[in-house]
């Protein structure tokens, strides 16, 4: 049987005690649903969020409103506040998520700030440091979402190991 990238996060996450909160915009929740795939993902997975409209990526997640109005939402910037917003989100009897993960960027078929069709920023935090990744993806709007939810859960493996 062939262990999924979303098993492999989650095995790394548990050998290290950590918890994880996930923000998702362009994947609208499918970072989430490919983690809570995998059983005793609840051990692991404390909640997520889908901030697909830009201003509650400001309310709920604390992103910055300037950094919103000068860059608009996708951006590296807004990507690793993402991530940091969802952690406190997330929160359980007043503990943060020790991980947060963020996707944003722009799926097509259009572009509404004129930043290329398959622009995505991943956003990560541990306790051990912040990262961010940009990435250029091509195909139509489903395959990026996808190759974006395959890439942040890559890009966290690459993080915190095996």
């Amino acid at each position: 049987m062939t262990v999924t990238p979303a098993a492999r996060v989650l095995s790394a996450l548990r050998s290290r005690g950590w918890t994880l909160g996930v923000a998702e915009s362009l994947t609208g929740g499918s970072v989430c649903a490919e983690l809570v795939s995998v059983p005793g993902a609840s051990d692991v997975l404390l909640g997520g969020v889908v901030a697909y409209s830009t201003p509650v990526k400001h309310t709920l997640l604390g992103v910055d409103d300037e950094l919103l109005a000068q860059h608009g939402p996708v951006h590296s910037g807004v990507a690793l506040q993402m991530a940091q917003g969802v952690r406190r989100a997330v929160r359980v009897d007043g503990r943060a998520a020790d991980v947060g993960i963020s996707t944003t960027g722009i799926a097509g078929p259009d572009s509404p700030d004129g930043q290329p069709v398959g622009t995505v920023h991943l956003g990560l935090v541990t306790p051990e440091g912040t990262w961010t990744r940009e990435l250029h993806l091509d195909g139509d709007r489903a395959h990026i979402r996808d190759e974006s939810v395959t890439a942040v859960l890559s890009a966290l493996l690459d993080v915190i190991g095996e």
